[in-house]
């Protein structure tokens, strides 16, 4: 299988481009600023902002799966416009379209939210991913959109790198004790990814972790893990101190789950000290 991993380059992206290459599929991963440093993949420079960009790249490629990992919170123009000319350059070319979304389209007001939930945004990254999803069902009926949420490593996120910060007092901040997510391992996500590009399954699938905990319980589970001081985290609540945006989303991932081989960890075992 040819896939296309536009945003390949970042720390999602990066997982799917190796466990593309270890299954044996002939991949592309495009970067924004600099290509990524796995071996055996066609990297191609790509700014999703620009439609035509995109059209030519994916006409060039003629990939049977496109999954795109590429956002930037900030950036209305990479993760609402960019993610529809990704569907657009995909429904020309006829290729399968996997769409990474987020937990951040939910305003956190019903807590539990499965597959069947309507967005409900709050800030202007979960609304740049709802007007993301409105077009990618629009273009590509038969894609798939897959919702997840926190994405953890073994070192390498940017939560992770956050908690280590404030542990060694780099960073100023606090881990939020009323903000309450669904974390995934990084692998977990993107094995279903695949999956999911494998499958005939079109529509919205939730791809998130297990566990409901929140982002101050997720920094314990880190510090833990990897021998940081605990006592060091700092504690606060977004309601209090921090940046406008949805406390308490917990994705129902159930109806997903039945479908994947792939078992999706909770943030207590995947982060359970070594």
């Amino acid at each position: 299988m040819r896939i296309l991993v536009v945003g390949g380059s970042g720390f999602l992206g990066h997982e799917v481009v190796r466990q593309s290459r270890v299954a044996g599929h002939d991949v592309v991963a495009t970067h924004l600023t600099r290509p990524g440093e796995a071996d055996g993949v066609d990297w191609r420079p790509l700014d999703v902002r620009r439609r035509e960009d995109v059209a030519a790249l994916t006409d060039a490629v003629r990939p049977d799966v496109v999954i795109n990992a590429a956002y930037r919170q900030a950036d209305w123009a990479i993760t609402a416009d960019g993610a529809a000319h990704v569907a657009l350059a995909a429904a020309a070319t006829g290729a399968r379209l996997v769409h990474v979304s987020s937990d951040a389209v939910f305003s956190g007001a019903a807590v539990h939210y499965d597959e069947t939930c309507v967005p409900d945004p709050v800030n202007p990254y979960g609304a740049a991913k709802a007007a993301a999803e409105t077009a990618i069902k629009a273009i590509v009926p038969q894609g798939v959109i897959a919702r997840t949420s926190l994405i953890i490593g073994d070192g390498g996120s940017p939560h992770e790198a956050f908690v280590h910060d404030l542990a060694a007092g780099r960073r100023d901040g606090v881990l939020f004790t009323d903000d309450v997510r669904c974390p995934v391992h990084v692998a977990d996500l993107a094995a279903a990814l695949l999956e999911l590009a494998a499958a005939d399954r079109p529509g919205v699938h939730h791809v998130a972790g297990a566990d409901a905990v929140s982002r101050y319980e997720l920094g314990l589970l880190i510090a833990r893990r990897d021998g940081l001081d605990e006592a060091s985290l700092p504690a606060g609540t977004r309601a209090a101190s921090g940046p406008p945006g949805p406390l308490d989303v917990r994705l129902d991932c159930r109806t997903t789950q039945k479908l994947l081989r792939t078992r999706l960890r909770g943030a207590q075992e995947f982060l359970a000290a070594r």
